[in-house]
């Protein structure tokens, strides 16, 4: 995965100390239900399309932007879904970084999604009853929150969901 220059900057005076990153991530449903999963270059595993915003960047410009990078697909974002912390993570080089994701439920608007980048090997879209078993596992709770928040949503009681601790 390349590091974002401003992580890189960041990095040269930090060394390899825990850095707290804000991270997006989308869950794109397209109208039958579908999801737009990407099998990652660095795990080869099946996880939403995701990614680090950038100093002062919006987060719902920055996701639809990941969203393009990687997958070539332009999105509307719809709502915000969930909101986690995840677990600090070490990456080979020995760099730490823990991060605030934001994850919003997205509509495909244009574009064939196709690997775009070189953050992926493979794109695809998913029913979401038939999802690969090699699905990261902060990608399903993504996944389940945004399909339970579209589910609220046309009940007219969608609500972000918030891990309380």
């Amino acid at each position: 995965m390349p590091i974002p220059p401003f992580v890189s900057r960041l990095r040269e005076h930090v060394g390899t100390d825990l850095l707290w990153l804000p991270g997006v991530s989308g869950v794109v449903l397209d109208e039958g239900g579908r999801v737009l999963l990407g099998r990652r270059a660095d795990n080869g595993r099946w996880a939403v399309l995701s990614g680090i915003l950038d100093p002062g960047e919006q987060p719902a410009v920055g996701l639809a932007r990941e969203v393009l990078e990687e997958s070539g697909v332009h999105v509307e974002v719809v709502a915000l879904t969930s909101v986690h912390t995840g677990e600090p993570v070490q990456y080979p080089n020995g760099d730490r970084a823990q991060y605030l994701d934001l994850c919003f439920w997205c509509r495909p608007l244009a574009g064939e999604a196709h690997v775009a980048d070189d953050e992926s090997l493979e794109m695809g879209w998913f029913a979401t009853d038939a999802l690969p078993s090699d699905l990261v596992e902060s990608s399903a709770q993504r996944l389940a929150d945004t399909l339970a928040y579209v589910a609220d949503h046309a009940r007219g009681t969608a609500t972000t969901r918030f891990v309380r601790g």
